[in-house]
């Protein structure tokens, strides 16, 4: 498993790391700064630099289905790595912190809007959660007020873990219908926007509300009998 070090420190935006192997489906490292795709975020791009001088541009991060381990995706036609090598791992610093910006805004909207989360999106300075909704109509205006009165609040974001029995005993903790936290692994981890919204979730976030900075709801839309998509975007 690659030791990943944005559970623990979400700002860290490099590292030094170690090839363990590579191959079409991108390249391992032994520890890694870079988020792989899951939960609706996306993976971070960036790049590794060896000590050499030879940079390798990373376009996406996933995980391998089977394994766990993070697959770097390099893009085509740069500097060859070997097993062994010693790179710079350094992720893309302000897609990144934008991602962070709109997925702690997300959870806030979950505490703006009662419902079950059927879907969701997160972007690099826009996002969408779907919820099941039937049969409702939902309020836009009062939507961007209540939302960007919690971001102006300046609330604390923290991670906590729990382990799999105390969340089995809570399950009103799990907000996400479509995807399941995951078990089996002996705990899980929370997000905890203080006083707002608590979930199990394993992405990126800020250290608190006010650094979301203003955000504007774009469409909502009904996207079936139980599906209504709500749209925010940053508003820089």
């Amino acid at each position: 498993m690659t030791e990943e070090l944005f559970r623990e420190d979400p700002y860290a935006r490099s590292c030094e790391a170690i090839v363990t192997a590579l191959d079409g489906d991108g390249i391992r490292l032994d520890r890694t700064v870079f988020y792989a795709e899951g939960g609706g975020q996306p993976g971070d791009g960036g790049r590794l630099r060896t000590a050499d001088g030879r940079v390798v541009e990373i376009v996406d991060t996933r995980k391998h289905a089977a394994t766990g381990e993070h697959l770097h995706v390099s893009a085509e036609g740069g500097p060859v790595l070997s097993p062994g090598d010693v790179v710079t791992a350094e992720i893309d610093w302000e897609r990144r912190h934008r991602l962070m910006r709109v997925h702690t805004c997300l959870h806030l909207l979950c505490a703006v809007v009662a419902g079950g989360v059927t879907g969701g999106s997160v972007g690099p300075g826009k996002g969408r959660l779907d919820f099941d909704l039937p049969e409702t109509t939902l309020d836009k205006e009062r939507i961007g007020v209540e939302l960007n009165r919690l971001i102006e609040e300046d609330h604390p974001v923290g991670a906590r873990w729990i382990g799999d029995d105390e969340l089995a005993r809570n399950p009103e903790l799990v907000r996400t219908m479509s995807v399941q936290p995951p078990k089996g692994q002996g705990r899980v981890r929370l997000i905890d926007v203080a006083g707002v919204d608590l979930q199990p979730c394993g992405g990126t976030h800020v250290r608190s509300t006010g650094e979301i900075g203003r955000v504007r709801i774009g469409k909502i839309e009904n996207k079936g009998r139980h599906n209504r998509r709500v749209n925010i975007a940053l508003e820089e």
